[in-house]
């Protein structure tokens, strides 16, 4: 009797706080007790804790499986194989006639289709949440926001069940959400510690924001390097939503923030004004309305960016429809104390619940407006398209079929058309081969996502940027390209072609592999993993192949068959597969005697190491850069490299390794044993990679002696009002731009290149001198060399004097300093040979 009392009890408890918790999050509401609730489903209230990704999935599937209103797709994987999923939730009608609705949505976008009947069609909501896995109330507020949409018995709920078709992305980074929400449940305190020292408010490097290689999501939408934004963008262009939010978190002594963002100096150029002047304010007048309903702080209009394409919040403004980005004040845990009073989890929650709702209002409200802007959109698209005195652009590299590969599917990703280019076209000083050169027309509906792409932007209305300041993708690939006339085009590009190439046959005295195509290290460091020798030959040549004479640049690859330790067959047999896996044509030769150049035995041809790479990690190391060059190695080399925290580097034989990776970062935390042990290490032939402030600290401990660029310069006023402190000091601040630096093609580092100019990515103020060695210094900037982006003059003069690439010599070792970004964001495919070039030629570069 006892326990059934007592469980009766904690049943009525329980009871009462989940209607506790359905008036906290909606008041007022009452729900279809046929639909649970996720504190029924789950067994804890909302904001008790951190809800794993796989629960929050389960909980979707439990909708999808209980209301004929909702359905569940899974539209792709995570790099931990977590499943990337939208629930969709609509009226019977419509989810009976789902593709249809689609279909017409599609019809819309498209100005070659008859425009449909706006009158009739439900409003196309996306609402995603959680792109930063640190930044959890999102993907709580998701399951609320579905419960309400499927249980909810209010007018509202009901109109937007028949009004609108809902997709919910519950976690757009699924990996990192459950990296903090373990380190977040399991220092949780019991009561929860409000302290912000507390160890639950304090996640370890690299923390939960970003995904498993620790890449920022939200700035992925227009890179697509990560499988949950190349998803999530196919799915995207499906269905073309009218609106899309992003929601995240901030400080915890913040408020909250919704658009309008910073009017001008943080929007993108190519949205139509209508955007932010009209529909953005609309809007704001909803969200502006349920925050006060509640009593929740906000602001608007200040800080946070709108400007680079690849946010959550601004692809969907540069396709025709509202990208709305929310910011709440972050517990970051469960309790944080701030300075209005301790912050919950659920009272975070809350305000993400409220504007979930607040958007599908508007969104229903403005239906047939937003359908009307979504055609209007791409109709003044191709129009302003026509206008346009670059009636194509023409792109290609002779050399490089592997980027030229790359850079193809990367525009037919986002939608873009593209023809083949059947005529030898001379433009702007640069030449581009037909059968090796495409054109993208401007008139055509992706417009202004071709702008994005080829475009360079050097006036702002700002000098403060909240992240890069320059974008131009066709340069990220180092992709030769020009604005060309109007000219004939041959047949459009519906998918990309994988080349074919024919392994040649009979006894060879030695194979080739040109070192220009992008998949060369991989190819590479495949043979080399099988065992077969691979030498380096660092002068051009010209030989007689299967094809007839052939001329190779320095860099080219030999595999000689006289120094192999497998048979000549075993050889044939294994270089055929892996050319086939890396699609590269190999050459065969059957004389060492070439007909031009140096010989493939001379001084000048030498074995390629096999690389050994360690790199060091954690607290003080820059963990986005850190991440690029991981998932550089891993997804485009295929290359294993140890990754070692700091204070772990104590215990690390560098003997054991052939190349030391330096991000960007503080070093300070080094033992002077590990520091002596160190330079013990390069001095007897170790090669050092490092990148920017890794070098200053190099320099710091004596290992380099480089020189920082010191110009006179005119000098700050003595006096200046506090209120422009932020806008005088950050314009000082060099904002992610575009630069264009000179090569020198006889060094190993520009192996693979054969244009001299290649444009390169710089996000930071160090600013070193040319070396003192004149042959050290393989990459400095011209003479004219800003591309894009914002730079203020004086830094701009500083960089005319500085180095892109320096190598130091240290006795028998090197240090090879990077002071730009080569991997930066997983897409700067233009400028990762040089940083692969390091790691496999590292030991000829000094």
């Amino acid at each position: 009797m006892k326990k059934l009392y007592f469980a009766l009890i904690a049943f009525l408890l329980g009871v009462s706080q989940s209607f506790a918790q359905s008036d906290y999050f909606f008041p007022g509401e009452s729900f279809d007790s046929n639909i649970p609730s996720p504190e029924e489903f789950l067994g804890y209230p909302i904001g008790d804790w951190h809800t794993r990704y796989d629960l929050i999935v389960k909980y979707f599937e439990k909708l999808d499986e209980i209301s004929e209103l909702a359905t569940l797709q899974t539209i792709g994987y995570t790099h931990e194989y977590r499943p990337k999923v939208i629930l969709t939730i609509a009226s019977p009608a419509h989810m009976a006639d789902l593709e249809q609705v689609r279909q017409r949505q599609i019809q819309l976008a498209d100005p070659t289709q008859e425009k449909p009947d706006v009158s009739s069609m439900p409003a196309i909501v996306h609402l995603g949440y959680g792109v930063h896995g640190n930044e959890p109330s999102s993907a709580e507020a998701a399951m609320l926001t579905a419960y309400w949409i499927l249980a909810g018995q209010s007018d509202l709920a009901k109109r937007v069940r028949e009004e609108a078709v809902i997709h919910i992305d519950p976690t757009l980074n699924p990996d990192g959400r459950d990296r903090h929400s373990l380190w977040a449940d399991s220092n949780k305190g019991f009561p929860p510690v409000a302290d912000p020292l507390d160890r639950e408010h304090n996640e370890a490097w690299p923390g939960g924001r970003t995904n498993h290689y620790w890449f920022d999501l939200n700035r992925d939408w227009l890179p697509l390097a990560h499988p949950e934004s190349q998803v999530k963008v196919e799915w995207y262009h499906q269905w073309y939503p009218n609106v899309t939010t992003d929601f995240h978190e901030m400080g915890t002594n913040s408020t909250y923030f919704f658009e309008p963002t910073k009017p001008y100096g943080s929007e993108n150029p190519v949205v139509p004004r209508k955007n932010y002047d009209d529909i953005n304010p609309l809007f704001a007048k909803y969200f502006s309305k349920y925050m006060d309903e509640i009593g929740s702080l906000y602001w608007t209009k200040e800080v946070f960016d709108n400007s680079y394409p690849g946010y959550g919040s601004t692809y969907p403004d540069i396709h025709g429809g509202l990208g709305l980005v929310f910011e709440t004040a972050s517990s970051r845990g469960h309790l944080q104390a701030s300075q209005r009073g301790d912050i919950s989890f659920a009272f975070t929650i809350r305000n993400h619940v409220i504007n979930s709702l607040a958007t599908m209002e508007a969104s229903i409200d403005n239906r047939e407006y937003m359908h009307d802007y979504l055609r209007e959109f791409f109709v003044t698209a191709v129009d302003e398209g026509r206008k346009d005195p670059a009636k194509n652009y023409v792109f290609g590299d002779e050399f490089d079929a592997g980027r030229n590969r790359l850079f193809l599917q990367f525009l037919l990703d986002h939608k873009i058309k593209v023809y083949e280019n059947d005529t030898d076209l001379r433009i702007g000083g640069q030449e581009f081969k037909k059968g090796k050169s495409w054109l993208v027309p401007t008139a055509q509906p992706q417009y202004r996502m071709v702008r994005t792409m080829f475009e360079y932007v050097k006036e702002f209305a700002d000098s403060v940027f909240y992240d890069a300041s320059a974008w131009t993708m066709a340069a990220a690939y180092g992709m030769p390209f020009s604005a060309a006339p109007s000219t004939k085009l041959g047949a459009e590009l519906n998918s990309v072609e994988i080349p074919d190439y024919t392994f040649p046959s009979g006894k060879a005295y030695a194979y080739l592999i040109d070192w220009a195509d992008y998949f060369a290290p991989k190819m590479l460091y495949d043979l080399q993993t099988a065992g077969i020798h691979v030498e380096v030959i660092n002068r051009s040549f010209e030989s007689q192949t299967q094809d007839g004479p052939v001329e190779f640049a320095a860099g080219t690859l030999m595999v000689p068959m006289g120094f192999q330790s497998l048979s000549h067959e075993e050889v044939a047999s294994k270089m055929e597969e892996l050319a086939k896996i890396n699609q590269q044509k190999v050459y065969k030769v059957e004389t060492g005697l070439n007909l031009a150049g140096i010989d493939l035995g001379s001084n000048l041809v030498g074995a390629v190491q096999k690389p050994k790479v360690i790199m060091l990690v954690g607290p003080g190391v820059s963990g986005y850069e850190a991440g690029e060059i991981w998932h550089l190695l891993d997804t485009k080399v295929g290359m294993p490299i140890t990754k070692v925290n700091t204070d772990n580097f104590g215990r690390v034989n560098l003997f054991n390794y052939n190349t030391l990776i330096l991000p960007s970062g503080n070093y300070n935390s080094l033992s002077e044993a590990s520091i002596e042990h160190l330079k013990d290490w390069v001095n007897r032939g170790g090669t050092v990679i490092s990148l920017k402030s890794a070098s200053l600290w190099l320099n710091r401990i004596g290992l380099t002696k480089e020189t920082p660029v010191q110009i006179e310069m005119e000098k700050d006023p003595s006096e200046l009002p506090f209120a422009t402190r932020r806008d005088f000091e950050g314009a000082k601040e060099v904002g992610g731009s575009i630069y264009l630096a000179r090569m020198d093609l006889s060094h190993p580092i520009s192996y693979g290149y054969r244009n001299e100019n290649i444009p390169v990515y710089r996000n930071t103020n160090i600013f070193i001198q040319p070396s003192q060695n004149k042959y050290l210094t393989p990459i400095r900037y011209t003479e004219n060399p800003h591309l894009g982006g914002y730079i203020s003059d004086s830094n701009l003069e500083k960089l005319k004097q500085s180095a892109s690439v320096v190598i130091s010599s240290s006795r028998s070792g090197r240090v090879i300093h990077f002071f730009d970004s080569p991997n930066f964001r997983g897409t700067w495919f233009g400028t990762n040979k040089l940083f692969l070039n390091a790691i496999f030629f590292g030991n000829q570069m000094d």
